[in-house]
This record gives C-alpha cells, sequence and structure tokens, in this order.
C-alpha cells in the first residue's frame, strides 16, 4: 500500500513541476546555468520530460522507463543546482533560500528523488 501510495505522490509531483515550468517559466531560468544556451527551450524541454515521465510512471507497462528518464532528468538537473549553491542560494527575486537549502537541493534531496524513482523500475 505505501509503495502505490507513493508511486501516485511521485506521478503527481513531475506532473505538476513540469505544468509548473508553462506557468511560471521565470523562475526556471534563473536557475539554468548562463553557459547553457537558450533557457527557454531548456526550460521548455525539461517541462516536457518532467510530464512524459509522469505519464510513463502512471502505467505498469511504462512505469520502469518513466523510472529512467526520471533518474536522467534528475541527474541532468544537478548543474542547476550547482549552479543555485553557487549563486548563495538566490536566483535573483524568483527564487530564494538560505545556502544550506540550496545545498539541501542537491545533497540529499537530489539523491533521495533518485532513489525514490529507481524504486519503480521493475
Amino acid at each position: 500500500m505505501f509503495k502505490k501510495i507513493s508511486l501516485v505522490l511521485l506521478i503527481l509531483l513531475y506532473a505538476g513541476a513540469g505544468v509548473n515550468h508553462f506557468i511560471h517559466p521565470a523562475a526556471y531560468y534563473t536557475i539554468i546555468p548562463p553557459y547553457l544556451p537558450n533557457p527557454v527551450a531548456i526550460n521548455i524541454v525539461a517541462g516536457i520530460a518532467e510530464i512524459i515521465a509522469a505519464l510513463l510512471l502512471a502505467f505498469p507497462r511504462t512505469r520502469a522507463w518513466g523510472s529512467y528518464v526520471v533518474v536522467a532528468m534528475l541527474i541532468a538537473f544537478i548543474p542547476a543546482h550547482v549552479y543555485m549553491i553557487q549563486q548563495g542560494g538566490c536566483m535573483g527575486t524568483a527564487i530564494c533560500m538560505p545556502l544550506w537549502g540550496a545545498w539541501l537541493r542537491l545533497f540529499p534531496l537530489q539523491f533521495i528523488l533518485i532513489a525514490w524513482a529507481w524504486w519503480y523500475r521493475k
């Protein structure tokens, strides 16, 4: 029962995060490191990928693929978390947190999210 509830929460998390990329894109532009080109395109691809991951996780036949997509995304998002740490946790007015909060987003939260998605690969 816990695993099913956890799965529903994971699906809602990624579906919501994906949709949020389109509702509040400016917040995401600020955390994309400046050395990466075209933050608008990166934000769109990330939002679509999160929505696709949620859909893949929703069905037993595609759940493993959804798990792999989430893990790949979380690894791909690491530069944004490192950039946030380099900026002291504040990314303009859109996102501002204490530096320790930025560190927590990278470690352990990123690894917890990876482990959570990995749990559904079988």
